[in-house]
């Protein structure tokens, strides 16, 4: 499955025309508040010259408006531009308050939403509570102050707290995702390191005695050729050594293993948009064998629920549980998607139950909610040696 054309992941800008839609339709939802002003301008009680002006007040009010905040949340802008866009947006505000009367206060609402969505806490902290003493100012002075004051002064505030809020969780996203990027590429440092570590002390002692042994049986070669021979015998079988530890640390590195496939798990469900309940780490140490079908099957069965299960809900569980014919470790895989086809197992089941076989092991299929069919469960069960099974 791939992540939706049309999501826009938090803190992170639109790359498709599908995802700068979405957001302009998010953005300008609000402007269903707009309603007032609009119905002022409708009503007529304005003369002529007044409501072509009010109308391309509006109109530039909420393209400044929008372009600010859509640009600002796509990338930062320069704190100056910011600053000038927010006094023109309130003074825009106040003059057509004035000018056109109590309905058009709504505007401020507007101006306290950018404050919070463009500017520092610090900041947006004593400018908000400012913009909306001017409202209520300008309010007092108008028709019906109590009603205008109660049904504008707090949206005006909670709304530009409220965009603070939101622009703080997108700036913690945004490092989340920074830190994240930091943390794989230092383990993948780590990883090359290892790497290099390992196969020094794998080769390093092989191929010093092969060059060794390659200069003794060429010193040996005109006079004693036996000699020469054996050393070069001895060389074969240092390098067939040398290529079996080599294959043997790189198979080591090729396995996978059940904490690797949990985090690759978790990783995979949540950029697949699926919630996942993912343990953190195994509840039982495993013989290497049984470990790494256990890897093996928890990667195609996490692939199988992005890819074709249509799931909001994924839950993973790792769990001892005591049958007849001894302990087993249990892995069981569990979504709420839309469920088995009703068609023959495909390849990955095959081959999980292949690799089960192996080891003793076995694999069981239901669906997750037997009701309605829907879903797909997928438990599969290793033995538990009595030696690391009893010791609890």
């Amino acid at each position: 499955m791939n992540e939706d054309e049309t999501s826009v992941g938090i803190g992170s800008p639109p790359e498709r025309r599908k995802q700068m839609r979405l957001k302009a339709l998010w953005i300008g939802i609000w402007l269903a508040f707009m309603s007032a002003p609009v119905k002022d301008l409708v009503d007529g009680h304005h003369p002529a010259w007044a409501t072509a002006l009010g109308t391309l007040g509006l109109l530039v009010f909420v393209g400044s408006y929008l372009l600010l905040v859509y640009r600002h949340t796509s990338k930062a802008l320069d704190p100056v531009r910011v600053r000038s866009a927010l006094a023109f947006l309130g003074a825009l505000a106040v003059v057509l308050s004035l000018t056109l009367g109590t309905p058009w206060l709504v505007l401020f609402v507007y101006v306290s939403v950018s404050v919070g969505a463009t500017l520092p806490l610090s900041t947006a902290r004593w400018l908000i509570p400012a913009v909306t003493a001017v409202l209520i100012g300008i309010g007092v002075t108008g028709e019906h102050p109590r009603e205008v004051i109660t049904a504008l002064a707090f949206p005006a505030l909670l709304g530009g707290f409220a965009m603070t809020g939101i622009r703080q969780m997108i700036r913690t996203t945004i490092q989340l995702r920074e830190a994240r990027a930091t943390v794989a590429q230092l383990a993948a440092n780590e990883e090359r390191l290892r790497l290099a570590r390992d196969l020094h002390d794998l080769l390093g002692h092989s191929l010093s005695l092969i060059t060794l042994k390659s200069e003794l049986a060429g010193r040996m070669l005109p006079d004693h050729p036996e000699q020469a021979a054996a050393q070069v015998a001895d060389i074969e079988q240092v390098s067939r050594q040398a290529l079996v530890d080599v294959r043997s640390a790189v198979t080591g590195y090729r396995r996978p293993t059940l904490p690797g496939e949990l985090a690759g798990a978790r990783t995979a469900l949540a950029a697949a948009g699926i919630a996942a309940d993912v343990p953190v780490e195994p509840v039982e140490e495993l013989p290497e064998k049984p470990e790494e079908v256990l890897a093996w099957g928890l990667r195609e069965a996490v692939t199988n629920v992005v890819r074709h299960s249509g799931a909001r809900r994924c839950t993973i569980t790792l769990a001892p549980r005591q049958t007849l014919d001894g302990r087993v470790l249990e892995l069981t895989v569990a979504d709420d998607g839309r469920g088995a086809s009703g068609r023959a197992p495909g390849n990955g089941l095959t081959g999980i139950k292949e690799r089960l076989t192996t080891v003793d092991g076995t694999l069981a299929t239901r669906a997750t909610d037997p009701r309605s069919g829907k879903g797909f469960t997928m438990v599969l069960s290793v033995p538990l040696e009595s030696g690391l099974g009893s010791a609890e």
